[in-house]
C-alpha cells in the first residue's frame, strides 16, 4: 500500500505553480501543496465565487493575478518564480454557461491551456499536469467504462473544449516535446465534491444553499448517473502523477483516469436523498429540464492505469457525501472552514 505521506514528501520545499487557484479544486490543491511544505504559486484572473473556499483558508502563498490566455503574464509569472512543476487547473468548468457562452469556453480551455504549454516551454520547461474531465470520452452511453486509450469526443461546448485540449497536449507530446523537453500529463477525473464549492449549477452547492435557506433546490434530471468523487481522491491523483514527473519518469506523460470504482457511480436522485437523510429540512422540486440540451445519461471511468501504475487508489467513496456535508454544516455554523482538520483525516486513511 502506498503510504501517501512518503509520495508526496518530495513537495516540500519544491516551487509550485497553481492556475486557477482561488477555485474550488485549486484552493484545496494549494492547500495541501502548503501543508506538505512546497512555496506555492497561484495565477488566476480573479476570485470566482463569494463566498470563497479560496478566501476562507487565507493561504500563505504568492497569489498573482492575469489571464490565462495572456503568454506574455505567464512568460512573466513563470520566469519569476521558476516553478518545479505546473498544475494547470484553470478552467470555464460549468457545462451550462459553456452553452450560453461557448466563444470564452473554448477560450478558457483551449487557448489558456495551449498559452501556458507555450510559457512553461519557453522558461524552463517544468513539467506540467494538466487538469481535464471525464466528459472528453465519446460517450455512447453503453454503460462501459471509459480507458485513456477510447475515442475522444464531446457534444456540447464544454465536453468539446476540454476534448480539443487533450488532443493538444497528446500533439505537444508526440511533436514538440517528443524529446522529454516538457513532461505534460492530463488528468480526467469525474464530478468532483466537497467542501467549499460554492459554484451555480452543480448539485452539491445548490442542496446547500436551498438547506440554508430554506427554498427548494430545483432537479434537471435525477436519473443521470455521475462519477461522484470526493475533491480530495482527485487531488491525491494529482500530487501523485506530479511526484513521478518531477522524478523525471517519462512513462507518466500520458493521460490518466482518475475515478471512482462503482459503487460511487450514483444517480443525481441517489444523491439527493442521501444528503436529505442528514439534512432532513432539504426541500426539492423536480424539473425536468426542457431546453434540448445535450446531458449524457451514463458515464464511468476505467482507472485501472492509474491504481496499477501508481497505486492511487479513492480512499473517500463511502464517506464523499458525509464529509461534504459535515463541511457545509460546519462552515454554517462558525463560518469558518474545518478544511484542514479534513485533510489531515483524509492523509490518515492512506496510512
Amino acid at each position: 500500500m502506498v503510504n501517501i505521506s512518503d509520495e508526496l514528501s518530495i513537495y516540500a520545499g519544491r516551487r509550485v505553480l497553481v492556475t486557477g487557484h482561488t477555485g474550488f479544486k485549486g484552493s484545496w490543491l494549494c492547500l495541501w501543496l502548503t501543508r506538505l511544505g512546497a512555496r506555492v504559486v497561484g495565477f488566476s484572473d480573479a476570485v470566482p465565487t463569494d463566498p470563497s473556499h479560496f478566501a476562507a483558508l487565507d493561504l500563505d502563498l504568492d497569489d498573482r493575478r492575469g489571464d490565462i490566455c495572456d503568454v506574455a503574464a505567464l512568460d512573466a509569472a513563470i520566469a519569476e518564480t521558476q516553478p518545479e512543476i505546473i498544475f494547470h487547473l484553470a478552467a470555464q468548468a460549468l457545462v451550462r454557461k459553456a452553452y450560453t457562452d461557448p466563444l470564452s469556453t473554448y477560450r478558457i480551455n483551449v487557448l489558456g491551456t495551449l498559452s501556458l504549454l507555450e510559457a512553461a516551454r519557453r522558461n524552463g520547461a517544468a513539467p506540467v499536469v494538466v487538469a481535464t474531465t471525464d466528459k472528453v470520452y465519446r460517450n455512447d452511453e453503453s454503460g462501459r467504462r471509459y480507458s485513456e486509450s477510447d475515442e475522444l469526443g464531446g457534444s456540447d461546448p464544454y465536453s468539446a473544449s476540454k476534448a480539443c485540449a487533450e488532443l493538444m497536449c497528446r500533439s505537444y507530446r508526440q511533436s514538440i516535446a517528443q524529446d522529454g523537453s516538457i513532461l505534460i500529463a492530463t488528468v480526467r477525473a469525474g464530478n468532483v465534491i466537497g467542501g467549499g464549492d460554492w459554484a451555480e449549477d452543480r448539485i452539491i452547492p445548490d442542496l446547500m444553499r436551498s438547506a440554508a435557506s430554506g427554498q427548494a433546490a430545483i432537479i434537471r434530471n435525477p436519473g443521470s448517473t455521475r462519477p461522484w468523487q470526493h475533491v480530495l481522491d482527485v487531488l491525491a491523483g494529482y500530487l501523485m502523477i506530479g511526484s513521478r514527473l518531477m522524478a523525471r519518469e517519462t512513462s507518466v506523460a500520458d493521460a490518466w483516469n482518475i475515478g471512482p470504482q462503482s459503487e460511487a457511480s450514483m444517480t443525481v436522485g441517489n444523491i439527493v436523498q442521501a444528503v436529505q437523510a442528514q439534512l432532513p429540512q432539504l426541500k426539492v422540486e423536480a424539473r425536468p429540464d426542457q431546453s434540448g440540451r445535450h446531458e449524457s445519461g451514463l458515464l464511468q471511468l476505467d482507472s485501472s492505469k492509474a491504481i496499477n501504475m501508481l497505486g492511487w487508489r479513492p480512499r473517500w467513496e463511502g464517506e464523499m457525501l458525509d464529509r461534504t456535508v459535515e463541511w457545509y454544516s460546519a462552515y454554517h455554523r462558525s463560518g469558518q472552514p474545518i478544511s484542514n482538520d479534513q485533510l489531515a483525516a483524509y492523509e490518515a486513511a492512506w496510512t
